[in-house]
């Protein structure tokens, strides 16, 4: 029968956790205190009423920090929040054709994909054959070149024009 293994805490080591004999030292003023023992460096961190929290675990010796454990935690996690809320998520935005668009039609369709492009958006174009429309398919094969040809300063080609089923999907990306 196996033991248990230990729980895996996430974040940095702070305090008796830390597993080294011997650390580099950082005051919480950020001066540099040299390699000292861990005993030592609790003993500076008790004192200033501070946690000795390990913050470069793979150097050699390994760096710690005396500071306020909860304060870096939140300030770790605001930093986190931010880089999240600065995130753009790509959306895949469809838009539809049928082989025998009027041109008024046509740049309408353009000017809201010329917006997804700006906005950052793939756009999937989507051409629908219905009924004796599957006889001319190079109507269709000739609008996606159009789009392409219209397109082609502000989005490249993600996915080349191919049938699936009675519709061609083309997909462009921002340049």
């Amino acid at each position: 029968m196996k033991a248990a293994q230990p729980v895996q805490k996430d974040g940095p080591r702070i305090n008796e956790e830390i597993r080294a004999r011997e650390i580099h030292l950082i005051d919480k003023d950020g001066s540099n205190r040299g390699n000292v023992t861990v005993q030592e460096a609790l003993v500076f961190a008790q004192e200033a009423g501070l946690d000795l929290v390990e913050i470069s675990p793979n150097a050699t010796p390994p760096v710690c920090k005396l500071l306020d454990f909860g304060k870096y935690k939140y300030q770790e996690q605001k930093k986190a929040a931010e880089a999240r809320k600065k995130q753009k998520v790509v959306e895949v935005k469809e838009i539809k054709f049928r082989p025998m668009i009027d041109d008024h039609d046509y740049d309408v369709k353009m000017r809201s994909m010329k917006r997804f492009f700006e906005e950052g958006d793939k756009v999937k174009v989507t051409l629908r054959f219905r009924g004796r429309e599957m006889a001319h398919q190079e109507l269709g094969v000739k609008l996606l070149d159009r789009v392409k040809d219209d397109t082609i300063k502000i989005a490249k080609i993600e996915m080349d024009a191919r049938f699936e089923g009675r519709q061609m999907v083309m997909v462009l990306a921002p340049r």
